[in-house]
Formats: structure tokens, sequence, C-alpha cells
């Protein structure tokens, strides 16, 4: 009997211990194999383009490009992309954004190793998966798990992917020309998009941008407002 192809796997996570340890695992089942791995969100943007994984393990909150505009990003651009987040975060506004974005599925890191394996498997063959806590969470309103519609909204506004993008770099702390840099745009053109989000969202500064970001579930709380 021909053994079957393993399932291909792109892992997308900042921290080196944790992908260490997930690599560790997934090699051990021996039905996975890990083709890239990714430190921020913008590497995984490139890296499924040249390694077109059968499954895209994400992390969401990783610097550059967090995890849901890298998501964004994929499935723009191969919609039948498979993306399971795994991340520490699953309160439920980062499960509604994340599944607003489209992934295929979403397990919280503290789960089992059985319980990641199903996923991965259960999303190659195309179905999809959320974690059992997350499900439970759900029950009220099962068909919301289901539901897409691309982008994540803002009070009911909608950013574009370059607005978020240029909100999470300034958030983070990135001046002007470091934005501009990063994005290979000009600092003009990052001046625009800055004033673009503060006029959307009705805020004047960056420290203001900097607690919406963090509000949003775009970075981390632990990150230091600067004020540029």
């Amino acid at each position: 009997m021909t053994p079957s192809k393993p399932i291909t796997v792109l892992l997308a996570e900042d921290h080196a211990i944790v992908r260490q340890g997930l690599c560790a695992l997934l090699n051990v089942d021996g039905d996975f194999q890990i083709v890239a791995e990714a430190r921020t969100g913008r590497e995984a943007v490139e890296l499924v383009k040249t390694c077109h994984p059968d499954v895209i393990l994400m992390d969401i909150a990783m610097p550059v490009l967090n995890g849901l505009e890298a998501t964004r990003q994929i499935l723009a651009d191969n919609p039948a992309a498979k993306v399971v987040i795994l991340s520490a975060h699953s309160d439920d506004v980062y499960v509604e954004r994340m599944n607003e974005a489209g992934v295929a599925g979403f397990i919280e890191k503290q789960t089992s190793a059985e319980i990641l394996t199903k996923a991965i498997r259960e999303v190659a063959k195309g179905g999809r998966y959320f974690s059992p806590a997350i499900v439970k969470r759900h029950l009220h309103d099962p068909g919301n798990l289901l539901k897409r519609d691309g982008s994540p909204r803002t009070n009911g506004l909608h950013l574009t992917s370059r607005e978020s993008e240029v909100l999470q770099l300034v958030a983070e702390g990135s001046a002007n020309k470091q934005v501009a840099s990063a994005l290979g745009i000009s600092i003009k053109t990052v001046e625009k998009h800055r004033q673009h989000l503060m006029d959307k969202l009705n805020i004047h500064d960056t420290a203001g941008l900097t607690l919406y970001a963090i509000s949003a579930g775009v970075i981390e709380s632990n990150v230091q407002l600067t004020i540029i």
C-alpha cells in the first residue's frame, strides 16, 4: 500500500520556543511536514506564495503584520488557502474577527495535541474546525461560526488592508519613515493613510491610535505607548 502524502504546514509564530515545540509535536506525529516557518505576518504572506502549504497555522499577535491582516492578505491572493488560528487569545471578539476574515479553524494554544492535529487534518480535508470551548460559547448561534464577509468592522466602518498595516506599525511605535520603509511606500503616502485612519476612527493623536489598536486586538496590550 502506498503511504499517504503528509499534510504540509506553514507555521506562523513569532516566539521561537513555541515554534520549536509545535514543530517537534507535528514531526513526531508523522502525518505532517513543516514546509516553512514565519516569525511575522508579513513573512507568512510571502512564504505562502512560494511554499503553497496545505494548511497555514497562524498566531494572531505577531509583529510587523498581525495574524488577522496576514490572513486577509493570504485569502485575498488565494481564497482556497486554509488558515487555522492557534492563539492564546480566544475571546469572542478575536474569534469573530478571524472568522469574518475567512479562517478555516480556530483553536487555543492551551488545547491538547490531539485537538491540534485533529483540526489540521479536518481543515486539510476541506472542513472547518473550532475548538470545543469556542463551539460551546456559540451554542446559542452555531451558524455564526460559518459566516464570512471578508473584512473586519470598526464601529460600522471598514479599514482597508493598507490602513490596517499602517495602524499596526504606528501603534508599535514606528515613525512615518520606518512605516514607509516597511511597506515600500512614500512618507507622504503614510501621512495620508494616518490621516484617513484618524478621520475614520475620530482619533486625533498617535496615543489614541495605539489604544484603539490594543482594544481592537491589532496589537498586544504590553506594547508601550509612544508619541510620534
